[in-house]
């Protein structure tokens, strides 16, 4: 099975890039994060003629949003709210069988890292906080899920250009590298990415649009990810960031994480 998740920053205004990303990557399912769209007025159909006919969708108008695209059934579908505020950030599915995958949209947690003076920030580690906690109270070696999404926290000092100039910009900092590190001991999630391409070696799956040549600069983030459980984490067999995709016209200033499991 080969899984997508690319945070799109509007699936209307770039459903000819995902098509493209279709053809490209041929995946069994995609999760998209930030659709910035109503369920309504998702573009179902043009998934459907593309084939890809199961899709689960949690949107809202005009921010935040995911949806899971497959071209396999999709057996069950939950969606979930965090830190007390409905914004249309976690959607769950289940596929053959007995595999879960969880798509998210972490909050970004604005400027400021510091979560008295900035709600948005509050939110963010709250909303990791309980994420951590309800994976924890589901614990089982036998449990066979996938965590997907763009989470916005680059952890490792190599998911980042400057580690030491960093480390005081919301998306690397010491606290919510610590939550990000609490959520992935909750099920002793295994990170795809990092399985093939260890430290220190560098990679990024985001760049600034604020940059003049984000190529030549070259300042970019780990903001997506997609992490397996220790039973599923056998069947690993390939991951990469599609970086290619940020010189596309008009990209969203994510690109695609790509894995390939064996389940």
């Amino acid at each position: 099975m080969r899984i997508v998740s690319w945070n799109v920053n509007s699936v209307r205004l770039r459903l000819n890039m995902v098509r493209r990303i279709l053809r490209k990557y041929e995946p069994d399912v995609l999760c998209l994060q930030e659709i910035k769209v109503e369920n309504d007025l998702f573009p179902a159909q043009a998934f459907t003629r593309a084939g890809y006919p199961h899709h689960a969708i949690h949107g809202q108008k005009g921010y935040h949003g995911v949806a899971v695209i497959a071209r396999i059934p999709l057996l069950e579908t939950a969606i979930h709210q965090w830190g007390g505020i409905d914004d249309c950030r976690h959607l769950r599915v289940q596929i053959d069988g007995d595999i879960e995958i969880n798509n998210f949209y972490v909050p970004a947690g604005g400027d400021v890292p510091d979560p008295k003076a900035n709600p948005k920030f509050a939110h963010k580690l709250r909303f990791l906080r309980e994420v951590a906690k309800w994976f924890g109270s589901r614990r089982d070696e036998r449990l066979r899920a996938i965590l997907v999404g763009d989470l916005n926290i680059a952890p490792l000092e190599s998911d980042v250009w400057s580690h030491k100039q960093l480390l005081k910009i919301v998306s690397h900092t010491p606290v919510e590298v610590a939550h990000l590190e609490r959520l992935q001991n909750s099920l002793d999630w295994v990170d795809a990415v990092r399985h093939f391409v260890p430290p220190p070696e560098k990679i990024y799956s985001w760049w600034s649009y604020r940059a003049r040549d984000w190529a030549a600069a070259d300042r970019g983030r780990r903001l997506d990810h997609i992490w397996v459980t220790p039973a599923l984490a056998p069947g690993l067999r390939a991951a990469s960031i599609a970086r290619e995709v940020r010189a596309w016209k008009k990209p969203s200033d994510h690109v695609p994480v790509v894995v390939d499991l064996d389940i």
